[in-house]
């Protein structure tokens, strides 16, 4: 009777250590997946999160509407980044809950480093442009440029 005991115990203590295991790696923030060597300007995202060459970033930090995803840059320097990758739009028809996200290729450049004022010794981008090398979304302009929140 008591060896069916001893092997549940011994299970159930294996699997205890399995999920905290799992729960503490699940529990980490990930680490960035590209550390500028040299300090670059960065991208700061919706969060006040410093991004370097990030795959993904939201451009619509309200409403989650607007989104680069796919991201692949090709320069990353003191004074511009430029990247190629896909805008997913949300056409917000017949309203945006309801609505549906389109996407367009565009290439991303980022310039106008400055200092960051919650961390003024990193450098910022604080102006990106849209270029949409073919179809765009509704009211856009071929080349679209907004000011980065500082």
């Amino acid at each position: 009777m008591r060896r069916p005991v001893v092997g549940t115990a011994i299970g159930l203590g294996a699997a205890l250590l399995l999920t905290a295991g799992m729960t503490t790696a699940s529990a980490t923030p990930p680490t960035p997946a590209a550390s500028p060597a040299v300090q670059h300007p960065v991208l700061v995202d919706c969060l006040w999160h410093q991004r370097f060459r990030p795959t993904d970033f939201m451009l619509a930090c309200g409403d989650g509407n607007s989104l680069l995803t796919g991201m692949r840059w090709t320069q990353w320097n003191d004074n511009t980044a430029v990247g190629h990758g896909v805008n997913a739009v949300n056409d917000c028809k017949p309203y945006c809950a309801a609505g549906t996200f389109h996407k367009y290729a565009v290439t991303v450049r980022l310039d106008r480093p400055t200092a960051w004022t919650k961390h003024p010794n990193v450098e910022q981008f604080t102006r990106m442009s849209l270029n949409y090398a073919g179809a765009k979304p509704e009211g856009y302009t071929q080349v679209m440029n907004y000011p980065l929140w500082t």
